[in-house]
């Protein structure tokens, strides 16, 4: 049985110095790649997106992490799809693995602190794994002076305060024309799943009548018609096949049709 997942948070903020409070948080791929890091001291940090907030860039950070098992050979596969969905239990499996991985390796001495600071964009990083108290005041960003701000009795902002942003014809423009495509995107992507699931259907009713006891009586054309039926039919939103493919079709039905009356003759 693995580690407690408070031991785990434990291990992980002493060897990294940072504050995480959730197994979930390490669903960025940021955390697993340092902990590779302080095992060989290799990892490219500075491509690792300490602050990432979208999917597509923990998926960058597992990729990252990926080519590091490959580079020294670690036979493990890592599940990037289900790590960054930042799910609990897949992050505790994983997080248990790493542990165990880790122990196994012993490696020596590390500053986490000293090797994540290149790799900061701003000097600070996110609340939620802010480092403790060990980011160099030289990467600490300033906060501003809002002492010009000043605050009317309706408490609207008078002069020196910042303005709201008011976007222009060309930004509404462009917002509009990604909308069209997220649309179309996503009426794409409900058109294919409908066609997956229409031919997967039609697999598996054949896969079912070729697992049917064949009746010695019934003919060739009785079969290739039912066939036929699975094979050509359609529902509401599907086009039938082209003339040519039903051509096709008719003339095979047409062969099985003669070569019966051929056997009924003989």
């Amino acid at each position: 049985m693995g580690e407690s997942r408070a031991a785990l948070l434990a291990w992980v903020n002493d060897l990294l110095q940072l504050n995480y409070t959730k197994i979930e948080q390490l669903g960025t791929g940021a955390a697993y790649c340092q902990i590779l890091d302080s095992i060989y001291g290799d990892v490219p940090l500075p491509k690792v997106k300490f602050e990432a907030k979208q999917e597509y860039e923990y998926l960058n950070n597992f990729k990252i992490l990926q080519a590091a098992f490959i580079k020294h050979k670690i036979d493990k596969s890592i599940a990037m799809e289900k790590l960054c969905k930042c799910r609990f239990q897949d992050n505790l499996d994983f997080l248990q693995w790493f542990k165990r991985f880790y122990d196994d390796c012993e490696p020596a001495g590390y500053d986490p602190v000293r090797r994540r600071q290149s790799t900061l964009s701003n000097g600070t990083l996110s609340p939620s794994i802010r480092s403790r108290g060990s980011i160099t005041p030289s990467y600490q960003t300033k906060t501003p002076d809002r002492s010009n701000s000043r605050t009317g009795r309706n408490g609207a902002l008078k002069s020196g305060s910042s303005t709201r942003f008011t976007p222009s014809s060309e930004h509404l423009a462009m917002v509009e024309d990604l909308r069209h495509q997220v649309a179309e995107m996503q009426s794409q992507m409900e058109t294919l799943e409908r066609e997956r699931d229409f031919y997967y259907n039609k697999l598996r009713m054949v896969e079912e009548l070729a697992g049917q006891d064949i009746n010695p009586e019934e003919s060739a054309a009785s079969i290739v018609r039912t066939l036929h039926s699975v094979l050509y039919g359609t529902e509401d939103g599907f086009v039938g096949p082209d003339d040519v493919d039903q051509k096709f079709a008719e003339m095979h039905l047409q062969e099985y049709d003669d070569d019966d009356m051929e056997d009924e003759t003989f």
